[in-house]
């Protein structure tokens, strides 16, 4: 414990580009298809829009990781040949966050890091047998941001939440990602941190934080949530609204917001982000009670859930890929137009 506590405070352990501290060294692993970003990989298995599509992650050796416990939370910013990178002397370096893409913008299937299977790879969210879609509400198409989560974060769903007197929704925190390219899902990016919207889903406390790739074109003009209106008029309302009727298509009610929908500036969402990060930190060292949470990891070598290399390859290969939907094989076309 008293080795791992200095990692996790750092961002944990090891660093997107180098090799893997904990497990022996071997050959990289084979597998399908694969795309490489930021040091990382992923794997597809099974057709996309059927339940049992999968996108397992690699690190940079071709090892299988887990995206909710294995890819550090904070960007590493301190080498690049033993000389401080541009970014580490950039005071905006603190505002630096791994974000893992689930969904590219304007696309619509509901697609999550699974966080009760092992390894958590992304996969379609499934109610009653039957693959979700988020319904396109006009004028907009499906997700209006490249949307996803940060890893190493979990909302406890046994703490409530000091700010909104609501407990976590047993999720890593969802990101909205504001930048001017579609992101691809699986991908890894590195984005700053602008602020948060605090969604009350059905009783539970499920932040969303808006941030933008460091890599955009306009990046450098974002700072705080502000900049967000000042340079993208409309973005922030149409979030609120996006995200308070999504829902409503489906015969549900309207979702509620702390603060009456009040988006919170940067000082407030890394507060958010640390509380998050910490009550991880206690899921994966079992100091409390995760449930049906998986928290199987290749890279925590203290954690009671560490496996090995070759552990975490069986996990994979024993994933079945044999399911055929055909019926959801088109995203959502429907326009709803909802009455005020």
């Amino acid at each position: 414990m008293r080795a791992l506590l200095p990692l996790l405070r750092s961002g944990l352990g090891w660093r997107a580009g180098a090799a893997a501290a904990c497990p022996p060294r071997g050959a990289s692993l084979g597998g399908g298809a694969r795309r490489a970003m930021a040091g990382f990989s992923t794997e597809e298995r099974g057709r996309p829009h059927t339940l049992d599509y999968r996108v397992f992650f690699k690190n940079v050796a071709g090892h299988y990781i887990s995206p909710f416990h294995d890819i550090p939370l904070k960007v590493d910013i301190k080498e690049e040949n033993g000389i401080p990178t541009k970014k580490a002397r950039n005071d905006e370096y603190e505002n630096l966050f791994n974000m893992v893409v689930e969904v590219p913008r304007w696309t619509n299937a509901k697609m999550e890091i699974a966080t009760k299977e092992p390894l958590n790879p992304i996969k379609q969210d499934a109610k009653h047998g039957k693959l979700r879609f988020v319904a396109n509400i006009f004028p907009h198409k499906g997700y209006i941001w490249n949307y996803g989560a940060l890893p190493q974060t979990w909302e406890d769903p046994n703490q409530k939440d000091k700010n909104t007197d609501c407990c976590g929704d047993n999720d890593p925190i969802d990101v909205c990602e504001i930048g001017s390219k579609v992101l691809s899902r699986g991908e890894v990016v590195q984005v700053k941190i602008l602020g948060v919207l605090a969604l009350i889903d059905e009783g539970e406390t499920d932040w969303k934080l808006i941030a933008i790739n460091v890599n955009d074109p306009e990046a450098a003009k974002f700072h705080d949530i502000d900049d967000v209106e000042k340079f993208k008029p409309g973005y922030l309302e149409a979030t609120l609204n996006w995200l308070r009727f999504y829902k409503v298509p489906e015969g549900k009610a309207e979702n509620k917001f702390a603060f009456n929908g009040e988006f919170k500036n940067k000082a407030f969402a890394l507060e958010v982000i640390k509380s998050a990060h910490e009550c991880w930190k206690a899921l994966l060292m079992k100091k409390c009670d995760g449930g049906a949470i998986k928290c199987t990891n290749v890279q925590v070598c203290d954690s009671p859930f560490h496996c090995t290399q070759e552990e975490a390859r069986s996990l994979v290969e024993s994933v079945a890929t044999s399911s055929v939907n055909k019926d959801s094989n088109v995203e959502e076309q429907v326009w709803h137009f909802l009455g005020k």
